[in-house]
């Protein structure tokens, strides 16, 4: 294996290659150091979410640093989709009115907004789910396999997975970036952080479209907004 290939761990007698792409993603969501980052998914056989969890014990995660710091200052941001038919309002927090004058700063709001114009999540983060609401998803999923005609003893494993892809496509920080899709919104958010130097937090937000509810035309908002983002 090449080094541009990964990175390569003896563990137990068997090769296991630590990829290039996983340290990119993990030093984008924590802004650890390179080496760091290496030792931490050596540590934890690969898995991004406990190398996370490893670079925070060891403090050497610069967003995860800055995580439990209160920030109170920042903007409320809006968006209005063309031709008024989609409005957005979310508020970003940030540590300092300083940073909230920012360009950097203030062009991270509207990327924000823009995403929840044409992604309509319904949450922040995943830990607003209610467990009403998870419970009705997986008895909506677990339904959707049975009359699949999967058998019964691996319809539970198939809705943990559909319950991960709920996650995807209603939080907004599990989301793709509109305007880069090999990275979620938590990606951007931690790369924010770890440049600007201070705690942000995405607190809130609503999403108004026009005649929500009623039944009218199907229009694709997502590639309007889109076809607006790149003129």
């Amino acid at each position: 294996m090449t080094k541009s290939q990964g990175f390569v761990k003896l563990i137990g007698g068997l090769t296991m290659a630590v990829s290039a792409s996983a340290v990119k993603e993990l030093r984008e969501r924590t802004g650890a150091g390179m080496l760091d980052c290496k030792k931490a998914l050596d540590e934890t056989n690969n898995d991004i979410e406990k190398a996370i969890a490893f670079l925070r014990e060891k403090g050497l995660a610069a967003a995860a640093n800055k995580a439990g710091r209160i920030a109170t200052e920042g903007v409320v941001e809006s968006y209005i989709h063309a031709g008024g038919r989609i409005g957005v309002i979310v508020e970003v927090n940030c540590e300092t009115d300083f940073v909230a004058k920012t360009d950097q700063f203030r062009d991270f709001a509207r990327d924000v907004a823009m995403q929840i114009a044409a992604a309509n999540p319904k949450f922040v983060r995943r830990e607003e789910v209610s467990s009403e609401e998870l419970e009705k998803e997986r008895e909506i999923l677990k339904a959707q396999a049975l009359n699949e005609g999967k058998p019964e003893k691996i319809v539970e494993k198939m809705v943990e997975g559909r319950i991960s892809k709920y996650y995807e496509e209603f939080c907004l920080l599990e989301q793709p970036f509109i305007k880069d899709p090999d990275k979620t919104i938590a990606t951007l958010l931690n790369e924010k952080i770890s440049k600007i130097g201070e705690n942000i937090s995405i607190r809130r937000f609503v999403r108004y479209e026009l005649g929500e509810g009623l039944e009218k035309k199907v229009d694709n908002f997502v590639e309007e907004v889109m076809a607006q983002v790149k003129h």
